[in-house]
C-alpha cells in the first residue's frame, strides 16, 4: 500500500480498489511516531558529537593544550640552561681546586661535599600530583643541587680570599730556609723517602732530612711560629716542635741543647737550638721534618728563600741519596 502526503493530510493507497484513502493516525500512532524520531535525533546527535570529540578539540582543550605545549618548552629552555650553568660551575670548581687552592696550598674539599644533593625521595613528593610531574621534579631537583654546589663554591672563594689577605702573614710562617746554614754543614747525610735504616740495617721510611754538622752548631727556626713542644722524644732525642700556622708543623731532633721554651713565639732564622747526637742517632747531625695538615712531606720542597737555582740543584742531588740515615 503506497503513501503521499497532501499538505497536513496523509492518503493511503488501496491497490484493491485503485483509490488513495485518508490516513488519520492514532494518537498511539502520533506518540510512537515522535518518540522514534527524537530517539533518532538523539542518536545522530551522540554520534556526531562522539566523532567531533575524537577528533576536534574542544576550546578549552585547545588551550589547555596549547598551554601544555609552551610549557614543555619553558622546561626544556629551563633544562638547557641549567646544564650550561652545571657546566659553567664545573669549570669554576676545577680551577678552585686545581689552581687557586694548588697556590695557596689549602686544603681541598673533597669530591662528595662538592657534588652533593638533596636526600630523601619524599622531599619532593608535592610536586607529584602536578601536571608534567616528571619533568617537574628532575628540574626542581637539578635546582636544588645547583643552588648548593654554588654554595659551596662561595665558601670555597671566602676563604681563598681570606688566605689572600693573609698572604704576608702565611709568606712569613711557610718554613722555606735549611735549618742548618750552608756554610755550618759538612755534608747532607740523608734526604726523604727509603733509606737504609743505620741500626736495623733494613728498608725503612725516613721522614725527614738529616744536615751533618759540629755538636753545638746552630739550629735556626724555617718559618715564624710557636713551639708547642721543647723536651725529649724517644728516638728522637732532644726535639722541638714548631707549629707556623696554615697548616705547618716543623719538627727538629737531635739537640744537643734548647734555646727556646714551649709556648715562646719565634722568627724565621731565630735560634731555637743546636746540633746534637741524642736519641737513636749514630753521629751529630740535625733531623728535619715538615708535617703539612698533619702528613709528612719532603723537606727540599721549601728551601727557596735561602738558596741560589745552583745551591738548590746540589741540594736536590745530595738529598736523593738512598743510602744509610743516621737516625
Amino acid at each position: 500500500m503506497g503513501l503521499f502526503r497532501k499538505r497536513n493530510a496523509i492518503y493511503l493507497y488501496d491497490p484493491e480498489s485503485l483509490s488513495y484513502e485518508k490516513y488519520n493516525p492514532t494518537f498511539k500512532d502520533r506518540v510512537f511516531s515522535i518518540i522514534k524520531y527524537v530517539s533518532t535525533s538523539i542518536l545522530l546527535s551522540a554520534v556526531v558529537i562522539f566523532l567531533y570529540t575524537q577528533f576536534f578539540d574542544s576550546p578549552m582543550e585547545a588551550l589547555l593544550r596549547k598551554d601544555n605545549s609552551m610549557l614543555q618548552t619553558q622546561y626544556k629552555i629551563l633544562e638547557l640552561r641549567l646544564t650550561q650553568a652545571f657546566d659553567l660551575l664545573e669549570s669554576l670548581q676545577q680551577r678552585d681546586e686545581n689552581l687557586y687552592r694548588a697556590i695557596f696550598q689549602a686544603e681541598s674539599i673533597p669530591e662528595d661535599i662538592r657534588k652533593s644533593g638533596f636526600g630523601g625521595a619524599n622531599r619532593y613528593e608535592h610536586l607529584t600530583g602536578l601536571p608534567n610531574s616528571d619533568m617537574v621534579t628532575a628540574t626542581t631537583r637539578k635546582m636544588d643541587m645547583l643552588e648548593k654546589q654554588i654554595y659551596v663554591q662561595s665558601n670555597s672563594l671566602d676563604e681563598l680570599v681570606n688566605m689572600g689577605k693573609r698572604q704576608e702573614e702565611r709568606l712569613q710562617c711557610i718554613p722555606s730556609i735549611q735549618p742548618v746554614a750552608n756554610r755550618d754543614l759538612k755534608r747532607m747525610a740523608s734526604g726523604y723517602g727509603f733509606r737504609v735504616d743505620p741500626i736495623y740495617r733494613d728498608t725503612r721510611f725516613h721522614a725527614g732530612m738529616d744536615f751533618t754538622a759540629r755538636e753545638g752548631t746552630e739550629i735556626y727556626a724555617t718559618g715564624n711560629g710557636k713551639v708547642i713542644y721543647q723536651g725529649y722524644r724517644g728516638t728522637y732525642g732532644n726535639c722541638i716542635e714548631i707549629d707556623h700556622g696554615f697548616g705547618f708543623r716543623t719538627l727538629y731532633a737531635h739537640l744537643s741543647k734548647f734555646a727556646v721554651r714551649v709556648g715562646q713565639e719565634v722568627k724565621r732564622w731565630e735560634v731555637i737550638g743546636y746540633v746534637g747526637n741524642t736519641g737513636k742517632s749514630t753521629g751529630p747531625h740535625l733531623h728535619y721534618e715538615v708535617i703539612l695538615r698533619g702528613k709528612h712531606d719532603n723537606p727540599s720542597k721549601y728551601y727557596f728563600m735561602d738558596l741560589s737555582p745552583e745551591q738548590y740543584d746540589e741540594m736536590i742531588r745530595m738529598a736523593e741519596n738512598h743510602g744509610q740515615v743516621m737516625d
